[in-house]
């Protein structure tokens, strides 16, 4: 068989501590597991190819969990994971995929009503029989219901950009700076689930407010309230000034974070909620009305949001160790933007005037090579061409200056869409596979490395070749890549287009520690574009890299010497 992926052992790893939770096993191994899979999605090392002794070295994974990976890694699955599919109905595991529906949730529908599929449930729903169960109402009972519709619907995760189309409908609602968005997207995530809003307005003032900016009120309270809007959920948490720094780091999360942020409090005699921090000896509570105070409080270094996910930053924050990491005033300039003459909308002279409207020194221009099969793609002829027009703009004493470069095709053989004579009288080159993505794994990394291995090639352009939403990664070892792109000091893009973030965070922090710098690019083809690079360096932040890491921080002229 192939090769198991990492993502796939995670996955069955997830499956079985989501079945250990239906089934009732013990709260300990279930937390095991579940930690066990969210480390295993993160680690670039294929865990398929370990050995039980290396997987036991890493931390999280005891020796029962690296025999359970083993044994998925060599077969796909692992016995307990079997025994306990045969425990439950097949169609039971679809539920998992409802909104608003987990194991302990599954556990007693199944166990009381005997619900073992969406079908099950629906009837039971419409039948109004899950209201007499404790714990459960009416109000579960149409939610169930609008669960399995939007299931149906496909519904799914949204990106940044239509996230923030679903804050900006519901901003009017609020005060100005009564309200944060916590959650996924305030930790800077690429793609991003429900969304949830805390804010220090009560309840009786923002409720009214919502019922012509929503497209369904779920449900009202005086703690929260949750509300559709362009088809996605929202959780509004409602919460006093003096608490709200308790309730943004409890709802910004990740799940992983606070859980290890507990353990911390625990460590020191206290516990730790949305509520503020509480000492288990006599059971006051401490209240702070920002983060900053309750870390502080703790004994940790504030840590941003976009670092809370439980990957060490809390071990560095007690010793106030965190780095300093890459900010918007460190982007020097946009290393891959689109003009007129391939497929973008802007003139060279508007990309000068917006790289001086954004503060840059430089903007790569790096229109697509006619292999691609754009209408207007470049060839030879009409690259010298542009070189020429290019010098023409610089020329006008801007303070923006224009690089020259391509976005060259890596073709099926490895080879690239222009001839190295062509590719060597340019400023930058940056190489990107943009056809024939079903390749196999090995294949797709050989045809990478040949362009890594060209001397000419200062950049990967996009390397994983995801569309969010739309199209996966293709099948790739980013791991040998990043190896060889060290070996060559070849540069691997974290392409800022809200609709790829590709690179993400983890292969950016893999490519970091392995030493490989990072080039941030907005893929910019229309003047609004530009703005994108900010997502470019949140994900870049999430990859824990500092200024030093980024290619963009260079100057002009250090970063034509890193390219010469």
């Amino acid at each position: 068989m192939t090769e198991v992926s990492n993502r796939e052992v995670a996955s069955k790893l997830l499956l079985l501590s989501e079945l250990l939770e239906i089934t009732g096993d013990n709260v300990f191994k279930i937390r095991a597991f579940y930690r066990a899979a969210d480390i295993i999605d993160r680690i670039n090392n294929p865990v398929a190819l370990m050995s039980e002794k290396d997987l036991i070295l890493v931390p999280g994974i005891g020796p029962a969990i690296a025999k359970k990976v083993r044994e998925i890694g060599k077969t796909g699955t692992c016995n307990e994971l079997e025994e306990l599919r045969a425990k439950v109905p097949p169609s039971l595991v679809e539920l998992l995929n409802l909104e608003g529906v987990g194991p302990k949730t599954i556990a007693v529908l199944w166990k009381k009503l005997n619900v073992q599929g969406i079908g099950d449930l629906e009837k039971a729903a419409e039948g109004h029989r899950i209201r007499s169960l404790k714990g459960f109402g009416e109000k579960k009972e149409q939610g169930f219901l609008r669960s399995i519709a939007l299931y149906r619907a496909a519904g799914g995760r949204m990106d940044r950009v239509e996230a923030e189309s679903v804050i900006n409908k519901l901003s009017g609602a609020f005060t100005p700076g009564t309200w944060v968005v916590a959650g996924s997207y305030r930790r800077g995530k690429s793609s991003i689930g429900d969304i949830d809003i805390v804010t220090t307005e009560s309840a009786s003032v923002i409720n009214p407010k919502l019922k012509n900016r929503v497209d369904e009120v779920i449900d009202e309270g005086e703690r929260r309230t949750s509300v559709r809007v362009l088809g996605h959920r929202v959780d509004i948490r409602f919460t006093h000034e003096h608490q709200l720094g308790s309730m943004l780091i409890y709802l910004t999360g990740s799940k992983e974070f606070n859980i290890r942020l507990r353990e911390i409090a625990i460590e020191s005699g206290r516990k730790v909620n949305e509520y503020g921090v509480q000492e288990r000896a006599d059971g006051k509570i401490h209240e702070f009305s920002n983060e900053q105070d309750m870390f502080a409080f703790l004994g940790l270094q504030t840590i941003i949001p976009e670092l809370r996910e439980n990957q060490g930053e809390i071990e560095l924050a007690k010793n106030y160790q965190l780095p300093q990491l890459v900010g918007p005033t460190d982007i020097r300039g946009d290393l891959h933007v689109h003009s007129d003459w391939s497929d973008g909308s802007l003139t060279l002279e508007q990309l000068a005037v917006n790289g001086e409207t954004h503060g840059y020194d430089y903007i790569l221009c790096s229109d697509h090579s006619a292999t691609l099969g754009i209408t207007h793609g470049l060839d030879e002829e009409k690259l010298q061409r542009q070189s020429h027009e290019i010098e023409r703009v610089n020329r006008m004493g801007g303070t923006c200056t224009l690089l020259h470069g391509t976005e060259v095709d890596i073709l099926v053989n490895g080879s690239l869409g222009l001839p190295d004579d062509a590719l060597s009288e340019l400023d930058l080159v940056i190489a990107s596979v943009h056809t024939s993505l079903k390749e196999d794994r090995d294949s797709m990394t050989r045809r990478v490395i040949m362009a890594v291995e060209n001397e000419n090639v200062d950049i990967i352009g996009h390397p994983t070749g995801r569309l969010l939403g739309k199209r996966p990664s293709f099948e790739i070892d980013l791991s040998r890549i990043i190896d060889r792109a060290k070996e060559t000091g070849t540069s691997l893009e974290c392409n800022a287009s809200p609709w790829r973030l590709d690179l993400d965070d983890t292969d950016i922090r893999h490519s970091k520690e392995k030493g490989v710098p990072i080039s941030i690019g907005t893929d910019t083809h229309h003047e609004d574009e530009f703005s994108h690079m900010r997502y470019g360096v949140t994900i870049a932040q999430r990859g824990w890299c500092s200024a030093k890491d980024i290619l963009n921080s260079l100057t002009l002229q250090e970063l034509l010497d890193w390219a010469s």
